[in-house]
């Protein structure tokens, strides 16, 4: 498998790199954080402009398509600036539903404003005790004429606040647990019946509690087959699962440089603490943690492009891997600063809560471990 990046992912890995460290410095970050939006609408216009939106869609949708590398790189840089801009819930996870799943007609109504940066998603799955299962739906939408009547509760719904359409996950047929009966609805936020209570998350990002009372949805609004939302939306799950792997990269490469360059100007006993043989063995593990986490996050991407049955597989493996990566630099990362590493006017511990968050999105560490180690595992498990 050839690693290198093509002369257009080199250039589009520039383009992101540029964007990072021209207009994303930590404080600057910070400053948007704070803002009840949680996002630069500004910033969001600017993702449109550089064509960034397009990258997950296909050509004849208005999109570039691009390759699961290409999202990659993408994530990649955006992990190393902590951006909090909603790509993945909007352009990655929500834009892959519809771009395999929607009609023509869908794809049509929804995807140019997504690449104009006019419209914003959320893909309200989780529910509360679902636990990473995709089958585990509560959700109830009956039908009532032309009409879907829904109730039910997601949590943990990502960019839920700022969303001007809502993708819900709902059991039209079958009981809990049930992998057939799934269906895909769009949902106004505005609509009666839906209510929202938005919190930020502990890595900076927005998310919501989502409940639905009796809500009407036009048959119109259903997206693919009636029952058989399964299989979409495990598949988009994958390509978020690994995006998220990507953006993890982005950080531990940051955590990594950033504490080696604090163990060469830190000082105890009148030396540096870089020049003690256990700490630079600690440094040493990080380094190689970081190093295997990008080859299996460029096989997963590599064989997610190839698609097949190995696929599921593959990004089961790059999470699992990625998440030991991410648990062991982000500890020491911060150990290694000392007390610093947790204060917020540092950015390493921000690093830390993001690495933190994305261990356990879309599946933990051991939930994907075991979907990798069942040979036999299906969509429900990726």
């Amino acid at each position: 498998m050839d690693f290198r990046l093509t002369e257009e992912q080199q250039a589009l890995k520039d383009s992101v790199q540029r964007f990072v460290s021209t207009q994303y410095p930590f404080e600057a970050r910070r400053r948007i954080v704070a803002e009840d939006r949680g996002y630069s609408t500004e910033h969001w216009a600017l993702f449109a402009e550089l064509g960034w939106l397009m990258v997950p869609f296909r050509e004849e949708d208005g999109g570039l398509g691009g390759s699961a590398v290409d999202l990659a790189v993408i994530m990649e840089e955006l992990g190393r600036g902590l951006v909090v801009e909603p790509y993945l819930a909007t352009a990655v996870l929500c834009g892959r539903l519809i771009g395999t799943a929607g009609s023509e007609a869908q794809r049509a109504a929804l995807i140019p404003p997504i690449i104009e940066g006019q419209m914003q998603l959320a893909f309200a799955c989780a529910e509360p005790q679902s636990r990473y299962r995709l089958t585990h739906v509560e959700t109830r939408a009956r039908g009532d004429g032309d009409h879907y009547l829904v109730d039910g509760h997601k949590c943990v719904v990502l960019n839920a606040p700022n969303a001007d359409r809502l993708i819900v996950a709902a059991r039209t047929e079958g009981d809990v647990d049930d992998e057939h009966g799934i269906t895909l609805l769009i949902v106004d936020p505005a609509a009666a019946g839906v209510s929202i209570r938005p919190y930020p998350t502990i890595d900076g990002q927005r998310a919501a509690e989502v409940r639905f009372e009796g809500v009407q949805v036009p048959l119109t609004d259903r997206i693919g087959v009636e029952g058989q939302a399964l299989e979409p939306t495990a598949e988009a799950i994958r390509w978020a699962t690994l995006a998220v792997c990507a953006e993890a990269v982005g950080i531990m490469d940051v955590l990594v440089a950033k504490t080696v360059e604090y163990a060469k100007t830190r000082r105890q006993f009148g030396v540096a603490i870089g020049s003690f043989q256990a700490l630079q063995h600690r440094m040493a593990d990080m380094f190689i943690e970081r190093e295997q986490a990008r080859s299996i996050l460029l096989m997963a991407a590599g064989r997610l492009d190839q698609g097949g049955a190995q696929a599921p597989r593959a990004v089961a493996a790059a999470k699992a891997r990625v998440g030991r990566a991410a648990r062991l630099i982000g500890h020491e990362a911060v150990q290694l600063h000392g007390a610093i590493g947790m204060s917020e006017e540092l950015d390493v511990g921000h690093y830390f809560k993001r690495l933190t968050a994305i261990e356990i999105l879309f599946g933990g560490t051991d939930h994907h471990t075991d979907a990798f180690a069942d040979a036999s595992a299906g969509a429900a498990d990726c």
